[in-house]
């Protein structure tokens, strides 16, 4: 495990896994943190050896969201090009799961939602409590919110303001893996391995239809699709994912 004190990267296989490291402060955001994720996701992004990352928080907490006596001392956990957390503005191309344990409130919620898939321990909670200090949540929170736990929810959620349990936030749709408490991070890991085990353009290709596809007009839809799956289709590892299935073998993805 290697990375600036405040973030911790680790590589486990095809999969980057990354540890905000501030437990003393309930793992808030600040410049460092940011930084760190934010190099993190760039990380990922660009080493073709890595197919899936894991973000996570120190300490049984996943994260209170900005760290708010940095703020006041001056400082402005965003990235540019990233956003805050280095992360909510623009998330990585390759899929990322969130390990969940204690809470995710505020900017902690909007990071989690940031990733493409959610593992919490089962006294986990979330919320958005922003409406609760005069302000509201603007990292994303109340954009995805409403595409995973469906506008009736996401609305009485984000105007009270209130915590919402493990399980409600897995009935819904939020959480998509509910484990014992300590489990989150090794359910997240076993969990990036099963998508890692399959051919990574293929994985991108399709985290990018089901992310932008929502948004493409209904006559256009099938055109864009085409866009991203004609270069995957005519890839070497669409080839070398036929072979392998002839030859009843497991395929050796390279990535190109």
């Amino acid at each position: 495990m290697s990375g600036e004190a405040e973030v911790l990267v680790e590589r486990d296989g095809a999969v980057l896994v990354v540890t905000v490291n501030r437990p003393q402060a309930k793992n808030a955001i600040n410049t460092a943190a940011a930084e760190g994720i934010g190099a993190a996701m760039d990380t990922l992004d660009a080493d073709d050896g890595l197919f899936v990352g894991v973000l996570t928080g120190a300490g049984g907490t996943f994260s209170a969201g900005m760290d708010l006596k940095a703020f006041l001392a001056g400082e402005k956990p965003h990235v540019p090009g990233r956003g805050f957390a280095g992360l909510v503005e623009r998330p990585p191309a390759k899929p990322l799961i969130a390990a969940v344990e204690g809470y995710a409130l505020a900017g902690g919620f909007e990071i989690a939602l940031a990733c493409d898939l959610i593992v919490a321990g089962q006294s986990a909670s979330f919320g958005l409590p922003e409406v609760k200090r005069g302000l509201l949540a603007g990292g994303g929170g109340l954009l995805r919110l409403p595409r995973k736990a469906g506008l009736p929810k996401a609305t009485e959620w984000a105007l009270t303001g209130d915590r919402v349990s493990a399980q409600e936030a897995s009935a819904a749709g939020v959480v998509n893996r509910l484990v014992p408490d300590g489990q989150a991070l090794p359910a997240a890991r076993e969990l990036a391995r099963r998508i890692a085990a399959n051919g990574p353009l293929a994985v991108q290709g399709t985290k990018r239809i089901l992310t932008e596809g929502a948004e493409w007009p209904a006559a256009e839809a099938f055109a864009r699709q085409w866009e991203v799956y004609a270069p995957i289709r005519a890839s070497e590892d669409a080839r070398e994912g036929a072979r392998a299935f002839t030859e009843k073998r497991e395929p050796v993805w390279r990535g190109r």
